[in-house]
């Protein structure tokens, strides 16, 4: 075909194009509420358009045609492109939908890792918690004697200070709580590179940390403040280690069995999978350190009232994992799939 008739065909669509860029492409917001009010392309026509523009060019090319034409529609391609595919803008309203439906979303859709990761964290825990109860003595096979001691001096019955803590105040323990959650979490998540074996091996080691703590505590006498230090925070923050497990073992399934991906293909997407659900474990974290700084450090407050804000956190927790976003449009289709 001739560039005249080319031209003389396509001129058209071109300046179609070209009139959607100038005024439907500057503003989002602007382009949905005057939809009503535009006459030319469609919105939804333009991933099908800009396809058509590329073979376009890609033929005038092949067949020789001149820079005019080869520039205006590299011009045009390269305009669509950048309006199509630009990164979305940062806003308030998206963060909080993916944290109350995307997350939960993306968790579900990998509750056999989930389920691997819970098991792997809480049969240890409640292992050595129970055989300290039968016999005292092994927690001295778990920590030397002055961290013990420290434990013991944390959650004296008598004293009347803050539970869990020395003398920091609020702010300082905030920050503190962060970054050792925050350390916890990625090292679980991160460590699922290991073809999933680190990610095993940090749950099962915090699981049987966290269970002798409790259970040294309990069998000597000092349950009792413990938990009501932990009742409170406990939810979001046990649940968050969980998760960053089942996305670090996601991560090393990906590793091990990519099935029709190549390997690295298959890591990628499990690595991109995982860091999305470690946006919201990070969340999580932020507010248990939150609720551990702030809430469960009151010694004064009375046993019923920790307890009952502890179940209701779990409550809140597990409702929110099992039941957000199922009502929602899945704007993360191929990633919660």
């Amino acid at each position: 075909m001739k560039q005249e008739r080319f031209v003389e065909r396509h001129q058209a669509e071109w300046r179609e194009f070209e009139l959607w860029l100038e005024r439907r492409s500057d503003s989002a917001r602007r382009a949905r509420s005057t939809r009503r009010e535009w006459s030319g392309i469609r919105d939804d026509e333009m991933p099908a358009r800009h396809r058509r523009l590329c073979q376009q060019l890609a033929l005038a090319r092949r067949r020789g045609y001149s820079a005019v034409v080869t520039d205006r529609l590299q011009q045009l391609m390269q305009r669509g492109h950048s309006v199509l595919y630009r990164t979305k803008p940062a806003h308030p309203r998206r963060a909080v939908e993916f944290l109350l439906a995307g997350f939960p979303r993306l968790v579900r859709a990998e509750w056999r890792c989930m389920l691997a990761a819970a098991l792997l964290f809480l049969v240890p825990l409640v292992s050595i918690f129970v055989a300290i109860q039968m016999k005292p003595d092994l927690a001295s096979g778990l920590f030397p004697p002055q961290m013990l001691a420290q434990f013991e001096q944390m959650y004296d019955p008598a004293s009347k200070r803050s539970l869990g803590r020395t003398n920091e105040d609020d702010l300082q323990m905030f920050a503190h709580y962060i970054g050792n959650n925050v350390g916890i979490g990625f090292q679980t998540f991160a460590t699922g590179l290991v073809a999933g074996v680190g990610t095993v091996f940090v749950l099962i080691f915090n699981g049987i940390m966290i269970g002798g703590v409790a259970g040294h505590l309990q069998a000597v006498g000092h349950g009792d403040p413990f938990w009501r230090f932990v009742a409170g925070h406990s939810a979001p923050e046990l649940t968050a280690i969980v998760i960053a497990g089942g996305a670090g073992l996601r991560m090393g399934l990906s590793l091990i069995a990519p099935g029709q991906r190549r390997r690295v293909d298959s890591l990628i997407h499990g690595g991109r999978r995982g860091a999305k659900i470690c946006i919201g474990v990070f969340a999580m974290l932020v507010f248990a350190a939150f609720v551990e700084a702030f809430w469960s450090s009151i010694a004064n407050m009375p046993a019923s009232i920790k307890y009952a804000v502890g179940a209701l956190l779990w409550a809140l927790t597990a409702l929110w994992l099992l039941r957000g976003g199922r009502n929602a449009a899945h704007q993360d289709d191929e990633d919660a799939a």
